[in-house]
């Protein structure tokens, strides 16, 4: 169904860095290479642990509105929102309990002594120093006593904390933040405590007091609308927050929905701006910022953005999951990678254990080339996905929002939010406005187990500097040579019967990948899979998912490294690359083009990474080997190209050739 324009609240989540719940290709883009090729850090891919697939049967359920927040203190997860009645299973009568409660962890059951009575929406909880429950919304009462968008709750009996003073006047809490003692509070609020500020604010997390020494205010509201923050990260060492809004001005500094604030010693903003959101998406009317939400990874060096906006891109950054990197400096920044959804909402992002999981209304990922529509390269991922870091692709994760013929009479199949993702101690919750996810019922909340999941391990080419290069020489024939990183040794012949009508080649890990001419398929030929370890070439299988779209016969040369399928192709005179994910064998959708100087590429024929050089042959079957340096521009100056010492009636002018240890 289409992608439907509308204003979400905000995706209040908690932040307890120091608490007990620690957290610990460019994929789809539309954007011009230089903004690949200009970044100053190249993610390398991570061990990561995903949660299973398959959401929990325990937790309960609620009803009208949505789920925007989680927090858990001891075994006991609260739940806030909009919503207004709960209940334990899918037969289970209908309790009114709005805007709050909590359940045990381990049972799901549904607290009967957690009852807090609260007259507006919780945007955001945090589980607060001493055993507290810190709630932040849009009530005005708290169990029937005056307490305006912020609260302090006992966690046993959701009885108000009286001594905990902060409040926020004449507006919304959107979200919270914790670093040890100190709370970060945003919203579109004027003032904390009747002390002046505008959309953020620093409280004593034990008592509620504001801290004098944070005077950071986001002004100037996009469309004529007043101002707010609407999501903030900050980072695990307690040094940068990271803050997205309406807002065109942080302390007067021109900073458009997105800012960077030093929080070491006393806060300022930090010399980082970007201008891709300055453009305006497809509906600014309705989507008055794009900014959904901010997480930063876990050493604090990049965070990633969820927006949403409609089409726009590439002029900006609507519609998208957007990596940047927190340590770089001045106007102007582009995102590492930015994944584009075709023209679908991200409402929700957050970051565990090296993956990126992100909620919404989305159909696709890596769809930069069609609007509403799964176009070349498209990722089916139904509202939730998760993808690596380092490249911004899914991995083999696809649980779906999705209710099946689960979903009891009265339940909602299918809606526009997930406000908040968050990564508890158990696995991924979720609240959305919605009911269905994985093909099961889950009425406005869930929860994804890690027991069940499972480790990513990334792929990698061999990295030794001596081994064997492999080249065709006949149909099923395949020479074996000793390479020693600078000269050849003797060949063997072998014959690989699976191997025939292979193109370009590339070697990972326990396998190898080449194209392959075949008649009949959309584009005329596909890329194969087989194992391999130095002896016989395994029954090849299709690596499925992007055949009916991408060309991989054009190829005349190909390795891979770091996240990333680097090749040159027939007819074209340079070196290119797409991200490749080989969790799933997810191709980018984007080609890209690396700045090199004194090859010509267009007469390459076959190549392969070799001890940080690209060893690789040509139309005159010569071999030679050049330094390569993804980083650097240019990544490859010819200049400093070397001969290979040939070996007799071996020729190099393949596409057929790759490097193993064995």
């Amino acid at each position: 169904m289409p992608d439907i324009p509308f204003r979400r609240r905000p995706a209040g989540r908690p932040r307890t860095r120091a608490g007990a719940v620690a957290l610990a290709l460019v994929a789809a883009v539309l954007t011009v290479p230089a903004e690949a090729a200009g970044a100053a850090v190249l993610p390398v891919p991570q061990p990561a642990t995903l949660v299973s697939a398959n959401p929990a049967d325990t937790t309960p359920h609620a009803r009208d509105g949505e789920t925007r927040a989680f927090a858990q203190i001891g075994n006991t997860v609260y739940v806030g929102g909009t919503f207004t009645q709960i209940r334990q299973t899918a037969g289970s009568a209908w309790l009114t309990r709005p805007y709050l409660f909590a359940y045990d962890r381990g049972t799901g059951a549904i607290s009967g002594s957690f009852l807090p009575a609260l007259d507006g929406a919780v945007n955001t909880l945090v589980a607060g120093p001493g055993g507290t429950l810190i709630v932040g919304g849009a009530f005005k009462t708290v169990n029937g006593v005056s307490r305006k968008n912020l609260v302090a709750l006992h966690p046993g009996t959701g009885a108000t904390i009286g001594g905990w003073v902060g409040r926020s006047d004449g507006g919304t809490v959107r979200d919270l933040a914790l670093h040890g003692n100190q709370l970060y509070v945003a919203g579109a609020f004027n003032w904390l405590n009747g002390t002046a500020h505008a959309g953020l604010g620093r409280l004593d997390a034990t008592t509620g007091a504001v801290d004098p020494s944070f005077t950071v205010d986001a002004t100037v509201g996009r469309h004529g609308t007043s101002s707010y923050v609407w999501t903030i990260d900050v980072t695990a060492d307690g040094r940068t927050l990271a803050v997205g809004g309406n807002f065109q001005a942080v302390n007067g500094l021109p900073r458009n929905q997105l800012a960077l604030v030093n929080l070491a010693g006393t806060p300022s903003v930090l010399d980082w701006s970007t201008e891709k959101f300055v453009p305006p998406c497809a509906w600014p009317e309705t989507f008055v910022h794009y900014v959904q939400d901010v997480e930063f990874g876990a050493d604090g060096s990049w965070f990633v953005v969820g927006t949403n906006g409609g089409a726009g891109w590439p002029a900006a950054y609507c519609d998208a999951l957007v990596r940047f990197e927190t340590g770089a400096r001045g106007a102007g920044q582009l995102g590492t990678w930015v994944d584009y959804t075709g023209t679908d909402t991200i409402t929700s992002v957050e970051v565990a254990d090296n993956v990126i999981y992100l909620g919404g209304h989305f159909r696709w990922l890596n769809n930069p080339h069609a609007s509403d529509a799964a176009g070349p390269g498209a990722i089916d991922r139904l509202g939730i996905a998760a993808v690596t870091p380092a490249t911004g692709l899914p991995v083999n994760w696809n649980p779906r929002r999705s209710g099946g013929s689960a979903l009891p009479a009265g339940a909602t199949g299918w809606g526009s939010s997930v406000p908040v993702l968050w990564r508890g101690p158990d696995g991924l919750h979720f609240g959305q406005n919605s009911d269905g996810m994985g093909d099961e019922y889950h009425g406005r909340l869930g929860m994804f187990p890690l027991a069940g999941g499972r480790t990513i391990t990334p792929r990698t080419p061999p990295t030794a500097t001596s081994g064997n290069l492999y080249v065709s020489v006949a149909p099923g024939q395949v020479a074996r040579v000793p390479f020693s990183g600078s000269a050849l040794g003797a060949p063997t012949t072998a014959t690989q019967a699976n191997y025939t009508g292979a193109g370009a080649t590339w070697r990972v890990d326990d396998r190898i990948y080449w194209s392959r001419a075949v008649a009949g398929s959309p584009t005329g030929s596909r890329i194969d899979i087989s194992m391999f370890n130095g002896g016989t070439i395994g029954v090849p299988w299709e690596a499925s998912g992007y055949n009916d779209w991408f060309n991989p016969a054009a190829m005349t040369g190909a390795f891979f490294l770091g996240g990333r399928l680097y090749y040159t192709r027939s007819g074209a005179n340079a070196l290119y690359y797409r991200y490749f994910e080989t969790d799933g064998n997810y191709l980018g959708a984007t080609e890209f083009t690396l700045p090199t100087t004194g090859v010509t590429w267009s007469n390459v024929r076959g190549m392969a990474w070799v001890g940080g050089r690209i060893v690789h042959g040509a139309t005159d079957g010569a071999l030679r080997a050049v330094p390569f340096d993804p980083t650097a521009t240019p990544a490859v100056n010819g200049a400093a190209t070397t001969p290979v010492s040939p070996v007799a009636g071996l020729s190099w002018a393949t596409p057929s050739m790759f490097f193993s240890v064995q």
